[in-house]
């Protein structure tokens, strides 16, 4: 059997207990916020209802990538000690991340040229990127080959349907995403973006739905309309959320609710404080395996 291993980054926003029991090791995130750097390492450094409490009143995160040197430091002592990695990164997109862990990498195969080392751009992101991580873990499980896992991941990953709303548009407004005066009237008529991850992972916006009821339903129509399958989808099913559980329980349900073939319940994750820094509060985020995503 083939001896490698599959890592991912922080970002795939899987509970830590998920990933042990999974054996999946993960490369850490940093973040800042009122001056003290924090490792974002699933809420561990800071419980994430702490954080979350911290930008609702106020407080600025500000993000920091993975560097070179750091990814050498997570990926040499596999190398060393003979396994072959298959790395899952945060989108290229939205972070330079990815090229910093292909620049380790093709230093690390110069000094360990055995070695296999290959890093997958998810064009993904938060459960999104961990229910890729998950697939492919599944298929590692069942014997799956270096190679059948990669072009598997290669292939499929644009099928990942990354979709999200936020019913707090206060992240936007501070980020400078939306006006501080639309951003005002949107809360007044409860405008609830609606938004997914193109084909070049990128988060766009797509509708402008008004009301949280409607914006419940209307996620959960993308997935009839994209998933595997229609009502007869028989994968797995992610949710993350930004410290609206409620309203993640509301989505779960329907979603179990309309599509009675899913494998196992749907699984609800917290959205962990490097997406969060951008999120903020009241982002409910759906994930499936469906057609391919374009733009």
């Amino acid at each position: 059997m083939e001896n490698y291993i599959i890592t991912c980054c922080s970002t795939v926003d899987l509970a830590r207990e998920h990933l042990e029991k999974r054996n999946v090791p993960f490369v850490c995130f940093r973040f800042n916020m009122d001056g003290v750097d924090y490792l974002d390492d699933l809420g561990q450094t800071m419980p994430l209802s702490d954080f979350y409490k911290k930008t609702a009143a106020g407080s600025i995160s500000k993000t920091t990538q993975v560097n070179i040197q750091e990814f050498i430091e997570f990926f040499e002592p596999f190398l060393k000690e003979g396994k072959d990695i298959i790395h899952v990164s945060l989108s290229s997109a939205l972070s330079g991340t990815y090229n910093s862990a292909n620049i380790a990498k093709t230093e690390l195969l110069e000094k360990y040229p055995d070695r296999r080392l290959v890093i997958i751009d998810s064009l993904g992101a938060s459960s999104g990127s961990g229910l890729l991580v998950d697939s492919l873990l599944d298929m590692r499980d069942k014997g799956a080959s270096f190679d059948a896992v990669y072009e598997w991941a290669e292939n499929n990953k644009l099928k990942v349907h990354h979709w999200f709303f936020s019913t707090d548009l206060s992240s936007y407004i501070r980020g400078g995403r939306i006006s501080r005066t639309a951003g005002f009237i949107g809360g007044v008529l409860g405008i609830c973006p609606l938004l997914n991850m193109s084909n070049t992972g990128h988060l766009v916006p797509r509708e402008k739905v008004r009301l949280k009821k409607r914006v419940i339903k209307a996620i959960v129509e993308k997935m009839n309309q994209h998933a595997e399958g229609g009502y007869s989808y028989n994968r797995k099913c992610f949710i993350s959320h930004s410290a609206c559980l409620e309203d993640a329980k509301i989505v779960a349900t329907l979603v179990e609710a309309n599509f009675p073939h899913l494998v196992g319940k749907v699984v609800i994750n917290d959205i962990g404080t490097v997406i969060g820094s951008h999120t903020g509060q009241g982002t409910v985020a759906l994930f499936f395996i469906g057609d391919k995503r374009n733009n």
